[in-house]
C-alpha cells in the first residue's frame, strides 16, 4: 500500500513514500518504511525466535541501521498476534533516547491504524522523573531533580494533605488534588504519549502528568522508561510493582547496564555529610549517656533505701563498713538501663 509523505535523506529520517507489511515465519509484521535492510530482517527473525521460545536474546547491530524501528515493528506485531505476551517494557539510558523511541513508535502506529484500524489501537507512554514531567509553576522551575522531588513531596505527601484539612493556609498541588479527585477515572485515551504530550494532556485536564503516568503503567501496552525504574530496588518497588509477570523487557544499549546496576546500588557521601553525621552522633551520645546516668542514680538511691531499711530491721548480717556504704556493682548498673536506651547505645 502506498501513502504519500515527505521524503528526506535516508530511510530512517522521516516518513518515506511507501510502507510495507510482510510475513516473517508466519507472523504479519507492519513496518513503516519503504526499505528494509537484510540485517534488519535477520534481526527481527532472531528476535521472533527468542519470543517464541519465551527466552532471552542478546542482539547487536551497527549504529544507524534501524535497530529501534526493527524491534518495535516486530514486538508490536507479535503483541497483536499473541496478546498473552503482555506489555512491552522498553528501558533506555537517557531521556533523548526515550523520546526517540516514542517518536518511532508514533510513526509505526500511524501506519498500523491505516492498515488495520481500531484493532491496532494501543496506549504507549514515556515515564521519567518529576523534574521532566512536573507542570506545577513553582516546582517545575527548580533546577535540580532533588529540589523538584522535595518540593513535590511537600505539596503531595499524605501527612501534609491531612494537616491541610484543619489548616487551609497549607499549600497543596492543585494538579495532584484534581488527579486524586478523579480517582480510577483518570485514564489516558489510546495513543502514543511523549513526555511533552503528557505535560500538555495534564494541563488540559488539570491532572498531574507524573502520577497519571505511574497510574497508567498498569493499563498501557508499551512503557518506555529509564533502566533505574526496573533495576534499582528503591525505585522499582514504587514504580514497577504493578507490572505483570509476563512482559517483554528490552534493554536498549545494554552494554551500559552493568554501570547502571553499580550506580543503583551505590551511595555517594561527601566529606561534609560525614562530618555533620559525626557531630550529630556525638550529640546523641551525650544525651544517651546523660539518660544512663539518671537511670543509674535512681536505681542506686532506691537500692540504698532498701539496704538501709533491711539493716534497721536486722535482716542483714553484713560487715558494718559495707552497710555504711552500700553500692551496686557496675555490671548491675549497666544492665539497669532500660531496653530502648540500651539499644540506642548499641546503635551508636
Amino acid at each position: 500500500r502506498r501513502s504519500k509523505g515527505v521524503r528526506r535523506k535516508g530511510p530512517w529520517c522521516a516518513r518515506a513514500w511507501t510502507k510495507m507489511k510482510f510475513n516473517l515465519d508466519g507472523l504479519d509484521v507492519y513496518f513503516p518504511y519503504e526499505y528494509i535492510y537484510p540485517e534488519q530482517y535477520s534481526y527481527m527473525r532472531e528476535l521472533k525466535h527468542a519470543l517464541d521460545a519465551k527466552g532471552h536474546g542478546l542482539l547487536e547491530m551497527p549504529t544507524g541501521t534501524g535497530k529501534t524501528i526493527s524491534l518495535l515493528s516486530l514486538i508490536t506485531s507479535y503483541q497483536l498476534a499473541h496478546p498473552e505476551v503482555g506489555k512491552l517494557v522498553y528501558c533506555t539510558r537517557t531521556v533523548p533516547e526515550m523520546e526517540k523511541v516514542l517518536a518511532e513508535l508514533k510513526l509505526l502506529q500511524e501506519y498500523r491504524l491505516e492498515r488495520i484500524g481500531k484493532r491496532a489501537q494501543m496506549i504507549a507512554l514515556g515515564l521519567s522523573s518529576r523534574k521532566n514531567m512536573c507542570i506545577h509553576p513553582s516546582v517545575a522551575e527548580e533546577r535540580s531533580r532533588e529540589s523538584v522531588d522535595a518540593k513535590c513531596r511537600k505539596l503531595t505527601s499524605s501527612w501534609v494533605r491531612v494537616k491541610s484539612v484543619d489548616d487551609p493556609d497549607i499549600e497543596l498541588c492543585d494538579f495532584f488534588e484534581e488527579y486524586e479527585k478523579t480517582g480510577a477515572e483518570a485514564l489516558l485515551p489510546p495513543g502514543i504519549y511523549t513526555l511533552q504530550d503528557l505535560r500538555v494532556f495534564g494541563r488540559k485536564k488539570g491532572w498531574c502528568p507524573y502520577f497519571l503516568a505511574r497510574h497508567m503503567i498498569a493499563f498501557v501496552n508499551v512503557v518506555v522508561y529509564s533502566y533505574q525504574y526496573l533495576v534499582d530496588p528503591k525505585v522499582s518497588q514504587m514504580v514497577s510493582k504493578e507490572l505483570e509477570r509476563e512482559c517483554i523487557v528490552v534493554f536498549d544499549e545494554a552494554h551500559n547496564i552493568d554501570n547502571v546496576c553499580i550506580e543503583a546500588l551505590s551511595v555517594n557521601l561527601r566529606q561534609q555529610t560525614l562530618d555533620s553525621a559525626g557531630r550529630n552522633i556525638s550529640k546523641l551520645k551525650s544525651k544517651v549517656n546523660l539518660m544512663k546516668q539518671k537511670d543509674a542514680q535512681r536505681l542506686t538511691d532506691e537500692y540504698n533505701r532498701l539496704v538501709s531499711g533491711l539493716a534497721q530491721q536486722g535482716a542483714l548480717t553484713a560487715p558494718d563498713d559495707w552497710l555504711g556504704n552500700p553500692a551496686l556493682p557496675n555490671d548491675i548498673l549497666r544492665e539497669s538501663v532500660p531496653g530502648n536506651i540500651r539499644r540506642a547505645g548499641h546503635f551508636l
